[in-house]
């Protein structure tokens, strides 16, 4: 029995069939949920799709969106540059293809945070379309069954795999054949403890065969994550309202809302005393918060400032600050750590009211 009959007779019986974005299959709402899917587990996806289609049903009502509105949307997703891509996305689809997403892969593909893999994914889930998809799922799936050795990142071993996966794929049922690899790897060919004796590949698969199912995919070459260290100023007036900036658009936490940060004690001191007009303030140090991202990890030193009088705050750019009052819901995307400290100082401010 061939490799794709076997695979889609597994979908019939065990594939997920009842998934948000499997209901009112459009373009849109598979290239939203292929991009929140990237390096995040469906069970986290689905609130933030439900939510994020409540708001943005159509690709017009996201490119009319402010960026702020987006990014809220995304808060705690991660990997922010996703959201600010597909908005970006958004706009130059509704400008360049009449508000329809292409139907070419290779036009796909010229959009923002669209590559093969994903282009591929819209095309096959949305329009039955006859196209190989590589995402992390299917990567594992194929170095087990084909014992493919060396890192997929390397673009030796990234063309072997894109060879396989467009000569397993079948000449009908392609949306189904997609969404069965994807199963496959989520569901039974996991990173760790695959669930072999239940997979309908397991008779040939090579790596099975021999037991070594969990040497592939080879793993990316260790690099050990540099450490840095930051500061933030949680800078409060007297009814406990927090000073906040909005990041560049691009770069760590590009476009999302943050408590001031500076690199060293000198350079928060040096800046408070341009901003504030008095002499002396009250400083709290909290606890350091680390946070890691892909490339590296931060230690974050948050600062209590209790502010007597206003930061002087002609000299900011206007709609780049805005004074937070806690105990309301904000408007715009928030970095994780400062969601985080938010969090605190609501805990701290019930404790001292109650």
């Amino acid at each position: 029995m061939m490799f794709s009959s076997r695979v889609l007779a597994w979908f019939d019986k065990h594939g997920r069939k009842d998934l948000p974005w499997q209901k009112q299959v459009s373009p849109y709402r598979v290239w939203v949920s292929e991009i929140m899917l990237q390096q995040t587990q469906v069970k986290t996806v689905i609130p933030y799709f439900e939510r994020f289609m409540g708001s943005f049903p159509t690709v017009q009502d996201l490119a009319q969106a402010e960026q702020d509105a987006v990014l809220k949307h995304w808060s705690g997703l991660g990997y922010y540059a996703r959201a600010r891509n597909m908005h970006q996305a958004a706009i130059q689809i509704c400008h360049e293809f009449l508000g329809e997403l292409p139907t070419e892969r290779e036009k796909l593909e010229t959009l923002p945070g669209i590559g093969r893999s994903t282009a591929a994914a819209i095309l096959s889930l949305s329009g039955n379309r006859k196209e190989a998809i590589l995402d992390g799922n299917v990567k594992r799936v194929l170095c087990r069954y084909f014992t493919v050795e060396g890192w997929p990142g390397k673009s030796a071993v990234l063309k072997k795999l894109w060879l396989l996966a467009e000569q397993l794929l079948p000449e009908s049922r392609s949306a189904d054949y997609t969404q069965a690899m994807m199963d496959l790897g989520a569901m039974l060919c996991t990173s760790t403890k695959p669930r072999c004796l239940e997979c309908p590949l397991s008779s040939d698969c090579r790596a099975n065969l021999v037991g070594s199912q969990t040497d592939y995919p080879t793993k990316k070459p260790k690099k050990t994550l540099p450490e840095k260290e930051t500061i933030m100023l949680i800078i409060q007036d007297k009814q406990h309202a927090v000073y906040m900036q909005k990041r560049p658009p691009s770069g760590i936490w590009g476009g999302l809302w943050c408590f001031p940060q500076f690199e060293n004690h000198d350079s928060a001191k040096q800046w408070l005393q341009e901003q504030l007009s008095e002499s002396s303030v009250v400083i709290e140090e909290l606890a350091v918060l680390s946070h890691t991202f892909s490339h590296f990890r931060l230690h974050i030193q948050p600062l209590i400032i209790a502010c007597e009088t206003p930061l002087k705050m002609s000299v900011m750019e206007k709609d780049q600050s805005l004074w937070y009052n806690i105990n309301t819901e904000f408007d715009g995307g928030l970095a994780a750590p400062v969601q985080q400290l938010i969090n605190q100082l609501k805990e701290r401010q019930n404790g001292t009211n109650g």
